[in-house]
């Protein structure tokens, strides 16, 4: 199994000095990181693409003059994915052409999403939370069947966890839980992706992993527990009593275990890193053309700083792979939208408000039909 850490990592264990090749880099196969883009001009910090280029990139210079001021590109500061992770740029007949690209098939055509352990007490209910991630990325894929699986308690995957000697919360291995995720994986299913309240680790040197995938085999699994505005607090409800030690098996400590309110936020949050994630599996690469989901972060502001859709080259690489009509996936998005908003808990009327442009972009959808 080939798998990846994905970006969203620390590596912040005290005095810890990792190599550029360690695994904590996304690394796809056949791709040399060592090469220049063509074409690309060098910004302030890290490369970036030419108007010309990102016309050529979208596919159709048709389409391109009509979209490209729509999402202007981004300001990268030193701190940024981009600046610290060098990487090719992946234009639209490069994804195409790419043989490490995954398609769904008639047989092989459902995204499915796992949850692993409790999902916390709040006003909104976990299975609202889950519904809403569900109809977002039924809407973001649009044309896939995305499914729901019973959540699972931490005891039946059967993995490794520990307490993180710096931030004291309770962590659970990725690794294993791949493992687990493979054993579950349907018969139909494109993907299956497992997510989870609580903090992943990847090997014990790790301070910790947001993510970590196995893009060949369409699995992964993603925590959103650091998404909790008060996780780096000193009043974190979730520490436990430093340097106490827990039996290997005893999974008792998961029960009652403390995890973050669903928020506005963090609904906006999970869902970026849902559909990015699911992304990769698709064979998308990190965007470095225009403001876009798929572009890399180093940090949680510079993920929040992310849209939640894709960009017009991206859109068209997913495009090519689902064949979906882009006017009716942009409705399907305004229509989650509604929903989220309209709900009974106002506070989520942020993440309609959030994403504003969509509508817009329906109103001057004439472009995109054939």
């Amino acid at each position: 199994m080939s798998n990846v850490t994905l970006e969203h990592i620390s590596v912040r264990k005290l005095s810890l000095d990792l190599p550029k090749s360690v695994e904590g880099s996304v690394q796809f196969p056949g791709i040399d990181s060592s090469s220049p883009a063509a074409g690309v001009s060098r910004g302030r910090y890290a490369p970036v693409p030419q108007n010309s280029v990102k016309e050529i990139a979208v596919g159709s210079k048709e389409l391109a003059a009509r979209l490209i001021h729509q999402n202007p590109s981004c300001y990268y500061e030193e701190s940024d994915w981009i600046s610290s992770h060098p990487e090719p740029t992946q234009d639209f007949e490069q994804f195409y052409h790419d043989r490490y690209r995954s398609t769904p098939t008639s047989q092989k055509s459902a995204i499915y999403v796992q949850p692993i352990g409790s999902f916390g007490d709040s006003k909104v209910s976990p299975e609202n939370y889950l519904k809403w991630l569900k109809d977002y990325c039924e809407a973001f894929y649009y044309g896939l069947m995305v499914k729901i699986l019973d959540p699972v308690p931490v005891s039946q995957t059967a993995c490794a966890f520990r307490v993180n000697e710096y931030t004291h919360n309770l962590q659970i291995h990725a690794g294993d839980l791949l493992q687990f995720l493979k054993k579950r994986k349907p018969r139909d299913a494109f993907c299956i992706v497992g997510i989870t309240m609580i903090d992943l680790y990847p090997k014990e040197s790790w301070n910790f992993v947001f993510g970590q995938a196995s893009l060949t085999e369409g699995m992964g699994i993603f925590s959103f527990a650091r998404y909790d505005s008060d996780f780096y607090s000193a009043s974190y409800k979730g520490r436990l009593k430093s340097g106490k030690k827990y039996p290997v098996a005893d999974y008792s400590v998961f029960s009652g275990y403390y995890t973050p309110a669903i928020t506005s936020l963090l609904l906006l949050r999970s869902c970026k890193t849902l559909t990015h994630e699911i992304g990769h599996i698709f064979g998308l690469r990190h965007c470095q053309w225009l403001q876009c989901v798929m572009q890399g972060s180093n940090h949680l502001e510079e993920s929040d700083r992310r849209p939640l859709d894709l960009c017009p080259i991206c859109l068209r690489k997913l495009q090519s792979a689902i064949r979906f009509n882009i006017a009716e996936r942009y409705k399907a998005l305004l229509r989650w939208m509604d929903d989220v908003g309209s709900g009974t808990e106002a506070e989520f009327g942020h993440a309609a408000e959030s994403c504003s442009t969509v509508e817009s972009m329906v109103m001057n959808i004439q472009w995109a039909e054939p």
